[in-house]
């Protein structure tokens, strides 16, 4: 293994690189992070394992993920850049953080996992599980889409239902990581690592230039957090000349993180269709914040309502994402006076998932 963790608040190393957060309660981050070298790309084979020198396992459990296109689109009369990350295998960005976190799995000889997700995660955790033939039991809550809990089932993972919000279902998690191993999408920092080649790939598509800015759905924050890390990898590399500014979308109806950037008091969260990124209290929100600040960019929320209309704008232009990743679509309407340069959103979900009634 080529990784170590350390508490984002005590800063303290675990004894045991299977512990899920610090005994302080806080999570962990990576010790060291492997630096970019753009002569260490393998060209000889596709995918996000393409930066294989930079990742921090030895490992390897793929589904080919990775490599997504980066398409140009009109929406709202704006040229924007699309990062097609709903065509990774299991339909969501997830892909590229649970292959690392599986391939560290396997290094570490972790048999039987638990998660909690509200679809997307669960769905690539059983895949990739599956994959490796690590046995794999998911919480997810009742009210979840069915076409996700379909894809959970199919691989074979075992599928438990939690009725309530979706913070009931990590509870009950939790609980479970006292007799198996917790492979977190969110506590776990290896998912970030994974997350962050999409970052290199996208300046890799644009000749080594970064973009202006770069728009994605924020409920936890990792998507966010790991194109920051790999953004800024690049910005230590040399490679290019400033990191994006970042911005993080939320639903109206639960937006802690747009609360608490804008310093307005919090809301009671409501339901919303963007399922996906519903989280009252995002394990990493001090981090995310950290970075959308560092970036000089923002948190921004819609609601239901531009959603789905911003779902619709842009399955008229052939891409159909689901609703928790068009999000980022209809923000485009309050940012578009400001887009100079490159805007690239991530469109991290696929339609199917969650198909429009």
């Amino acid at each position: 293994m080529r990784f170590g963790f350390r508490c984002t608040n005590c800063a303290k190393a675990p004894s045991d690189v299977r512990r899920w957060r610090c005994e302080c309660g806080a999570a962990f981050a990576l010790e060291d992070s492997l630096p970019f070298s753009r002569e260490a790309i393998d060209t000889d084979i596709s995918g996000l394992w393409r930066y294989r020198a930079m990742l921090p396992v030895t490992e390897i459990i793929s589904l080919g993920e990775g490599q997504t296109p980066l398409v140009e689109v009109e929406l709202y009369g704006q040229k924007v850049a699309c990062k097609l990350e709903y065509l990774a295998p299991t339909g969501s960005f997830k892909d590229r953080g649970t292959s690392l976190l599986v391939s560290a799995l396997v290094e570490m000889g972790i048999k039987r996992v638990v998660e909690d997700s509200s679809g997307n995660a669960g769905a690539s955790l059983a895949a990739y599980c599956a994959r490796a033939g690590i046995e794999a039991q998911i919480y997810v809550p009742a009210h979840t889409s069915p076409q996700k809990l379909a894809q959970i089932e199919a691989y074979g993972a075992k599928l438990i239902l939690i009725a309530g919000p979706r913070e009931r279902a990590a509870q009950a998690t939790q609980e479970a990581a006292k007799r198996d191993y917790y492979a977190s999408h969110y506590w776990n920092p290896l998912p970030l690592e994974g997350i962050k080649t999409e970052a290199y790939e996208i300046c890799e598509a644009l000749g080594w230039q970064a973009p202006e800015k770069v728009i994605v759905p924020v409920g936890q924050g990792t998507h966010l957090l790991g194109l920051h890390r790999g953004f800024r990898d690049l910005l230590e590399a040399k490679l290019i000349e400033k990191v994006p500014r970042l911005y993080g979308v939320q639903a109206r109806g639960c937006a802690p993180l747009y609360e608490a950037f804008h310093r307005r008091p919090p809301m009671q969260p409501r339901p919303t269709v963007a399922e996906g990124i519903s989280i009252r209290e995002p394990i990493r929100g001090r981090e995310v914040l950290e970075a959308i600040r560092a970036t000089e960019g923002a948190i921004l929320a819609v609601t239901d309502e531009e959603t789905l209309q911003a779902r619709d704008i842009i399955a008229r232009r052939g891409l159909y994402v689901e609703p928790t990743s068009a999000v980022a679509v209809a923000t485009l309407k309050q940012l578009s006076p400001h887009l100079e340069g490159i805007t690239v959103i991530s469109l991290t979900g696929s339609g199917l998932k969650s198909p429009k009634e």
